[in-house]
């Protein structure tokens, strides 16, 4: 026990440390631009022509195709040099971040981001399935904290990058800002980063499960949204038709596995371990828990605050902060106390920090809500981390690509769903408070009022009221139904909000829940044991 917390001690030698800074400096621009994305939904909203439900449509299917990506990115990895396909990633994801900044409108600007994501989809698998290989097994939790920078990086300066670029700039500027970032990683990579033997030059892709999970990933979140669509019959013929083909697909998948015995792009005999299983229902129920409130916080207090882009963007600073101070002693505490632990804490610290934004006003105190953001920064910079370390807890070292894209798929299925279903929520809630019937009534009442006070005055008076009187109270009807609407509005978003970190909290105590399954040590039988 004593080597062991010594061990911990020890400083990473320079050369794995410096390969493991290379490649989480490759997936900097890939979270960048999700976070700069999120802060610019109200203007590419405005600027494409579009509804919100079709700007989700950009993020979701980035997300989606981030997940087809990489079962194909593990099959490549297993036959070729790692060094020269995350090279590759990094050029086009630069090249289709250029392409989306100059989209004309909203299709091409969903199938860029979607490019965009199937290559953003290969640098992250590539970042940890690379790392992994040359990991020893007592340093693999400092070295997944290293990786996990961008994860910090992001919720800090995305935010602030991204509501300086649309107030100022344009929403364009917000990919094309990806190019220059790429360019300096792809050429440290070429000078710095060591080469990667491929990990079974044999293998074989798997088109036919790669195709049955990717069809169950797109069927369940198109048919939650297409239930959002119609929020007063959600289970509506096309939702349940889609849900019931994604649910098919995964059955199939199923099926396919026995058949092939698990010779498969991702081996369903994983889930036999309890960590694996534990951690990646953890890791999909993060990405609700985290992904969900991640979109509705700028759009809070754009829309409901009514703040601007930059001042949206300056408000989120606390969370990037708090994971900041959450990722150095991060990897430390995994590598010592194994995952259980590091998650059990991570998960009360974040719904301390979630769980009161159930009770959020239209006027809460702005102090209040920056030390929420805070707190919940900590909590959540804890969650994903520990649990990505404890699914290789037990894995052969054979087994690293396979276990690395199912952890993958599931993460990124996850924050799909984490996008869609809140989504789908504020939606949902929005079309059920009838605001435009609401105000309808309300203006017809006001306009009763205010003819009943002038009928009033002509009967005092024995005046008729002139053409500047009568149009002077179409004005004065026509004002206030606007700030009617306007506050009315505002509160329906506010409910949605309310309801979406709801369920946001109930995916953290799920989670707890999967954490009593993981291990409470780490270096007993770890894949580089």
């Amino acid at each position: 026990m004593a080597k062991q917390v010594a061990a911990t001690k020890e400083k990473l030698p320079k050369d794995l440390m410096t390969s493991a800074w290379i490649l989480a400096l490759g997936a900097i621009p890939p979270m960048l631009d999700s976070t700069m994305v999120n802060i610019a939904i109200n203007k590419l909203q405005f600027d494409l022509n579009t509804s919100l439900n079709m700007i989700q449509w950009a993020i979701t299917g980035y997300v989606l195709a981030l997940a087809v990506a990489v079962p194909i990115c593990g099959y490549l990895v297993n036959r070729f040099n790692g060094k020269k396909i995350f090279q590759w990633s990094l050029l086009a994801f630069g090249l289709f971040s250029f392409l989306s900044g100059i989209s004309w409108d909203i299709t091409s600007f969903i199938v860029f981001r979607a490019v965009q994501g199937f290559s953003a989809g290969f640098i992250t698998l590539l970042m940890t399935t690379l790392l992994m290989k040359i990991a020893p097994a007592d340093k693999l939790g400092q070295l997944m904290a290293i990786i996990g920078t961008p994860i910090i990086i992001g919720p800090i300066i995305g935010p602030i990058i991204g509501g300086a670029i649309v107030q100022y700039a344009n929403w364009h500027w917000i990919f094309y800002v990806n190019v220059p970032i790429v360019l300096v990683s792809v050429i440290l990579n070429i000078k710095f980063l060591q080469d990667f033997a491929p990990f079974n030059p044999k293998a074989r892709l798997d088109w036919f499960g790669t195709l049955l999970l990717a069809a169950g990933s797109v069927g369940l979140i198109y048919g939650l949204m297409k239930g959002s669509d119609n929020a007063r019959h959600f289970f509506n013929g096309q939702m349940i038709t889609f849900v019931a083909l994604g649910l098919a697909s995964f059955v199939g998948y199923a099926i396919y596995n026995a058949v092939r015995h698990n010779d498969t792009v991702l081996p369903l005999r994983f889930f036999k371990s309890k960590h694996f299983t534990a951690a990646n229902v953890g890791i999909f129920m993060a990405g609700i828990a985290s992904n969900g409130p991640m979109l509705l916080l700028p759009l809070y207090f754009q829309n409901t605050r009514q703040f601007s882009v930059i001042q949206a963007a300056l408000m989120l600073i606390p969370q990037g902060l708090g994971l900041l101070i959450a990722r150095p002693i991060l990897g430390r505490l995994i590598d010592r106390l194994g995952a259980r632990p590091v998650v059990l804490v991570s998960v009360l610290i974040s719904l301390v920090g979630t769980l009161p934004f159930v009770w959020i006003h239209l006027d809460s105190n702005l102090y209040y809500i920056e030390l929420l953001l805070f707190v919940r920064g900590i909590g959540i910079g804890g969650l994903q981390m520990p649990m990505m370390t404890d699914i290789f807890i037990g894995l052969a070292k054979q087994d690293i690509p396979g276990a690395s894209v199912g952890q993958r798929i599931i993460q990124n299925v996850g924050a799909s769903f984490g996008s869609a279903v809140v989504s789908a929520i504020v939606t949902a809630i929005i079309i059920s408070q009838n605001v435009s019937d609401k105000v309808r009534t309300h203006a017809t009442h006001y306009a009763a009022h205010l003819m009943a006070q002038m009928q009033a005055h002509v009967a005092a008076t024995h005046t008729a009221p002139n053409a500047s009187a009568i149009a002077g109270l179409k004005q004065n009807v026509s004002t206030n139904a606007s700030q009617y609407a306007e506050h009315v509005l505002r509160l329906a978003q506010l409910q949605g909000y309310q309801v979406a970190f709801l369920v946001s909290s109930v995916m953290l105590l799920v989670i707890a829940i999967c954490a009593l399954f993981m291990s409470s040590k780490l270096g007993h039988k770890t894949v580089m044991a």
